[in-house]
């Protein structure tokens, strides 16, 4: 059984099958029978992990195991106590209430790679880090909480997945490692 870390750059789509307009997992990582636990969007960085076992692959996936995601969130404008509130609650989203998280405003980390291409800069307009943990990862879900209480994602990483870590296995876009299994 193979469990690969993956740093999945910006504008990278989570599949290993040919994309017509993105480049996809197969251009960073060349093992055969190998399939994402998980996703992240094209416009998502961060964190994914890539397995060859498929009960490996539903336990990290599938929203009943409820493993923790970490992720680091650049945000358009400064939260406010209310706000950063609203996301630690549930938050309606229309189709669905999200679970209660754990959210920080934290400051940029120093160890953060540039994104490429750089994120906009808007001289009015500050940005701020939140660092959210969430035990589920509903489709763009980050991306929606954040925009429903007024504060929109500039920049979105996953550093986290269950006991796995960005900071504990420090890897720059692109680059992987396989770990073993205890």
């Amino acid at each position: 059984m193979k469990l690969i870390l993956l740093n999945k750059p910006f504008n990278v789509m989570c599949q290993f099958s040919h994309h017509p307009d993105r480049p996809t997992l197969a251009a960073y990582v060349d093992i055969p029978n190998i399939y994402p636990a998980g996703r992240l969007d094209a416009d998502s960085e961060g964190l994914i992990l890539l397995t060859d076992d498929g009960k490996l692959q539903n336990r990290i996936s599938h929203p009943a195991h409820k493993l923790p995601k970490t992720y680091l969130v650049q945000v358009e404008g400064s939260p406010s106590r209310e706000q950063l509130e609203q996301l630690r609650q549930p938050l309606d989203l229309g189709d669905f209430i999200t679970q209660p998280c754990t959210v920080k405003h934290i400051h940029e980390p120093d160890w953060l790679w540039p994104r490429q291409p750089p994120i906009r800069q808007r001289a009015q307009i500050p940005t701020s880090w939140l660092c959210l943990i969430l035990s589920e990862g509903k489709n763009r879900q980050v991306r929606r909480m954040t925009a429903a209480v007024g504060l929109p994602t500039l920049r979105l990483i996953r550093t986290g997945i269950a006991g796995f870590s960005l900071e504990s296995h420090p890897l720059l876009p692109g680059e992987w490692q396989e770990v073993k299994l205890t």
